[in-house]
């Protein structure tokens, strides 16, 4: 009864889930309750809040725009990258259970019946036999434990690999909706120039009819008329191909392009405030500055690793058979055997390959440390970039509204000449149309700051 009992709480053993616990976050003991990577994801899979705190969700509704704000919710929920990114976080998790297995005894039971006729017997005999082994590595230098750990830091890189793809995506969404935005604008201005500039070229070509302008002007003002088409042609174009882009990224078919709503360039309003200046605390929140970190991490247990492949392996196995030729006395003393053993194993010539893998952990170690210098100043140079380009494009913004101003101030004065009758309707229609261009570069010039606020926040990793 006692060997039945030991049997079974074996195979009980054998089908226990063990989940491994790491602490990740804060390591300060003095800092915030730390919590296993196993609640972690388990937290993960209950709820996508994560997903939202990935791209500030909040920072988005600084542009006041409901329909935007709506596309970066379909992209978190629908775009296939994302998704992909998120599964590959998953992935990572399983490594980490598959390595910590590798610290855990390996245990297995079977069962196994005979059924045998000997020579010179008529009736054949059954026998039963159940085995079961357990082999445990003796992890006493913390080899396999190490091995754990370099698993979690790759996890936490997928986990900021997947957060660096929130960011970007999102990103891509806002800056893709805009220049939609900037082009419905400049279609309905270069429509308006188009049909000017069709005005204008009828009115020509009666004046040259009646010998008050040239052919060659006739002409200029023909080809300015086409140039306009060309234009207007090329905006569309690329309106469609923003549009299609929008689709993939929102996670819908390109065919639904059609549908894709969006706000009024007169309603865009940005109603949230960039900073001058950036904390430096800011750099070390990027993913990729925390990616570069936990690389050299990883690489510091790595070369831990391979000077412990120097050191010997010991190995423990235990065996239990039960052995009977009947089934109802198969858990007896008299047909049973158990064993315990022992192994230790030292390679003493692999060729020099146990040196040299330490001297490639310890150059690849170098690599990555390299590699998080430059991370950290290209942070640097990326922010200071935003800065920068936000500070300038704000100022050709207001240059260009001034310039605006100005243009249709100097249109309404020619308005009242040309009610006068001191210019024809001809010079009215051409003077119009600097009015319409510096519409336009007003129209250009404030979606691209709006696209140098996204430019910002995807330097900050959505830190704003």
């Amino acid at each position: 009864m006692k060997k039945i009992i030991i049997t079974l709480l074996l195979a009980g053993f054998i089908l226990t889930d063990i989940s491994p616990a790491f602490c990740i976050g804060n390591t300060n003991t003095s800092g915030p309750k730390k919590v296993s990577i196993s609640k972690t994801h388990k937290m993960r899979k209950k709820s996508d809040q994560f997903k939202y705190d990935y791209v500030n969700y909040d920072w988005w509704t600084n542009f006041n725009d409901e329909i935007l704000t709506g596309y970066i919710n379909d992209a978190i929920k629908n775009n296939y990258s994302l998704k992909m990114a998120t599964i590959a976080v998953d992935e990572y998790y399983q490594v980490i259970k598959i390595n910590f297995g590798s610290e855990l005894p390996m245990a297995g039971i079977g069962f196994s019946p005979a059924l045998a006729k000997m020579p010179g017997k008529t009736n054949a005999d059954w026998s039963f036999a159940v085995p079961a082994l357990v082999n445990y590595e003796a992890d006493i230098f913390l080899k396999n434990h190490d091995k754990t750990k370099m698993a979690k830091k790759d996890y936490e890189k997928a986990l900021q690999d997947e957060r660096s793809a929130y960011i970007s995506i999102a990103s891509a969404v806002g800056t893709t909706y805009l220049n939609i935005v900037k082009l419905d604008k400049m279609i309905e201005l270069q429509e308006k120039i188009v049909s000017d500039r069709k005005i204008i070229y009828d009115l020509m070509l009666l004046r040259n009819k009646e010998g008050l302008t040239s052919t060659s002007d006739t002409v200029k003002a023909n080809k300015s008329f086409i140039g306009g088409q060309t234009t207007l042609t090329e905006y569309k174009k690329q309106r469609d191909v923003l549009l299609n882009q929008l689709c993939v990224l929102i996670g819908i078919s390109p065919e639904k392009s059609s549908e894709i709503q969006r706000i009024s360039f007169d309603n865009l309003n940005f109603i949230g405030t960039i900073p001058t200046e950036i904390s430096s605390e800011i750099i070390a929140q990027r993913p990729d500055y925390i990616t570069a970190e936990k690389m050299i991490e990883k690489a510091g247990i790595d070369v831990r690793v391979a000077k412990k492949e120097f050191l010997p392996t010991i190995n423990i196995t235990g065996l239990a058979l039960f052995f009977n030729n009947e089934f109802g006395s198969l858990f007896n003393t008299k047909g049973s055997l158990a064993a315990l053993a022992g192994a230790v194993n030292l390679p003493l010539f692999t060729g020099g390959k146990r040196i040299a893998n330490l001297r490639l952990k310890k150059d690849a170690y170098e690599r990555l440390l390299n590699n998080y210098y430059q991370t950290n100043l290209t942070a640097i140079q990326e922010i200071n970039n935003a800065l920068i380009t936000i500070e300038h494009d704000n100022k050709k913004y207001q240059d260009n509204k001034l310039q605006s101003e100005l243009e249709r101030k100097d249109f309404a004065l020619s308005n009242l000449k040309y009610e006068q009758g001191i210019i024809s309707k001809l010079d009215l229609t051409q003077l119009r149309e600097n009015v319409l261009s510096t519409d336009k570069l007003v129209a250009d010039q404030k979606i691209n700051c709006l696209i140098d606020y996204i430019g910002l926040y995807k330097a900050v990793g959505s830190q704003l």
